[in-house]
């Protein structure tokens, strides 16, 4: 990114989410406080958009409303979003489905903290399960993205609004304490001018705006009380959903190309993982780094690549062990597979990477 025209700004990733938010032309936020992501709401109500943009910030009585509220913006066509930590998603959980199945697009931000219940407010990675396998009934999926730093805190809001209008879905920055609190440089996206309600109308024609030309409504609902036509929803659903896992896989490596091991990591782990590569190289020990950018759709298929070419593979995630299991099934038992991670909101060192590695890989 050329930044030499551009103001470097020093903040929290949470403050970069709010700002991109006002920048990237969202139109609603509907949420409510909870440790580690407070800041987006803070920010926001502290910035008052709605005197220069007119962006919607509201404070909404629960975690239940705010998604509901989703429902109602993103169906009239809107760029709405809401931020949350895990227990406040996992309340949000039937909201979500409802919107995947009515198609209606949405951001929701999750800033992760340790669990399960209300668990602690130290960070965590373990909603990788509630985000890309979804807590709401039936068959759905969510795009899901993945910062490591402050920077992308900030890009993804506009790629996130992006991709869910482009396929009619909720999308989800996955984040977690780490990155939610910590602060670094950012150069926050150029101001995208709020659409016009007919520029609205024609970039979304199934919005729920008022009749269209020949006097129907557009109705949205994820409601289907016939068998049949609700087969043939689900259908297109899962047409749509590989479409996206064939185009929209993002990711990034580093130092793969003679890696004889691969650590996967995503978040704040990818940028442990970093540090713990350098550390193992100098020993003599060659890893490479694959960071997962889209954890849905994931990058099944570079993995299942660089399978063949290492001797091993260490998911490296801060939860129990969740996205190893994607590993394992792109792998098809053709390399080991390994995993480690730390829980309850503790965050492990690079040095305990290293150490995990060599224990449970290179022996």
């Amino acid at each position: 990114m050329d930044t030499s025209n551009q103001d470097i700004l020093l903040m929290k990733g949470n403050e970069a989410i709010a700002h991109a938010a006002i920048r990237c032309g969202c139109d609603g936020y509907f949420g409510y406080p909870i440790t580690p992501q407070s800041e987006i709401l803070e920010t926001l109500a502290a910035e008052k958009p709605w005197e220069t943009t007119g962006m919607v910030v509201l404070q909404a009585e629960s975690e239940v409303a705010s998604i509901n509220m989703l429902y109602g913006g993103g169906g009239s066509g809107k760029r709405v979003m809401t931020s949350s930590s895990s227990p406040g998603i996992a309340l949000m959980q039937e909201g979500i489905t409802y919107l995947a199945g009515a198609e209606i697009p949405a951001l929701i931000v999750n800033v992760q903290r340790g669990g399960p219940g209300l668990g602690t407010i130290q960070p965590s990675q373990g909603d990788y399960f509630q985000a890309t396998r979804g807590g709401g009934n039936g068959d759905y999926q969510v795009i899901v993205l993945a910062p490591s730093s402050v920077q992308e805190m900030a890009d993804f809001v506009d790629l996130a609004f992006g991709l869910a209008f482009r396929y009619r879905n909720p999308a989800m920055i996955l984040s977690d304490g780490v990155i939610g609190q910590m602060m670094e440089k950012v150069v926050l996206p150029p101001f995208k001018p709020r659409r016009t309600e007919e520029q609205i109308r024609q970039e979304c024609p199934w919005a729920a705006i008022g009749r269209t030309a020949d006097r129907k409504p557009n109705i949205l609902t994820s409601l289907e009380l016939r068998p049949e036509a609700m087969e043939r929803h689900n259908i297109e659903l899962q047409a749509k959903y590989r479409q996206i896992e064939q185009t929209e896989v993002r990711l990034e490596e580093v130092q793969t190309a003679d890696a004889e091991y691969l650590i996967v990591a995503f978040g704040s782990a990818a940028r442990i993982a970093l540090k713990a590569i350098d550390m193992l190289r100098a020993e003599g020990i060659r890893a490479g780094l694959l960071r997962p950018i889209t954890l849905w759709p994931f990058p099944t298929e570079r993995i299942a690549q660089l399978a063949g070419q290492v001797r091993g593979i260490l998911s490296f995630e801060i939860n129990a062990g969740q996205m190893v299991q994607d590993i394992r099934l792109a792998v098809e038992g053709r390399t080991p597979v390994a995993h480690y991670g730390k829980m309850g909101g503790i965050v492990p060192t690079p040095d305990e990477l290293v150490q995990a590695l060599k224990q449970k890989l290179a022996k």
